[in-house]
């Protein structure tokens, strides 16, 4: 089963944003996906309501950051792409007849809720900040590092 990446591919431009000083295009912003510039959009937009983000049109334009990032967590951000599911494991059936299977749903529920939980509140307690800051340490450190945005680097 292919797993949802859209707040890991979210997440990583926000990066890019945070550490480009100028407006970055959908195309721009694309590309360091792999992926469509409509699909950028359309998630940026959503962002963009919630003043994440800023876009501006013609030349010269595109996205940017325009919030604190040390006041926007990865929660924040979850919620924004829509709270994508996070395991892919789920039971057989939801309403079995079978007494054993109903044992087993209810034992995995339970813990399927306890570890989303868990997860949900380590999202709260990450911001964008703290992203920004483990990105500046790992190109502080890399040994060949040139341009930070070029991906050669995510490739050695």
């Amino acid at each position: 089963m292919r797993r949802d990446s859209k707040l890991s591919s979210i997440l990583h431009v926000l990066l890019h944003m945070a550490h480009i000083n100028r407006p970055l295009t959908s195309e721009e912003l694309a590309e360091y996906l792999d992926t469509n510039p409509v699909l950028v959009r359309r998630v940026l937009a959503g962002l963009r309501s919630r003043g994440y983000v800023s876009s501006e049109k013609g030349h010269g334009g595109g996205w940017s950051i325009a919030c604190d990032l040390h006041a926007v967590t990865l929660r924040d951000i979850y919620d924004a792409v829509g709270s994508p599911t996070i395991f892919a494991m789920g039971n057989r059936t939801e309403t079995p007849g079978c007494l054993v299977e109903q044992a087993v749903n209810e034992s995995l529920d339970t813990a399927f809720h306890d570890a989303e939980a868990l997860l949900i509140e380590r999202l709260n307690s990450i911001t964008l900040a703290d992203l920004s800051a483990n990105f500046t340490r790992h190109f502080a450190t890399h040994p060949r590092r040139t341009n930070a945005h070029a991906h050669q680097l995510e490739h050695e």
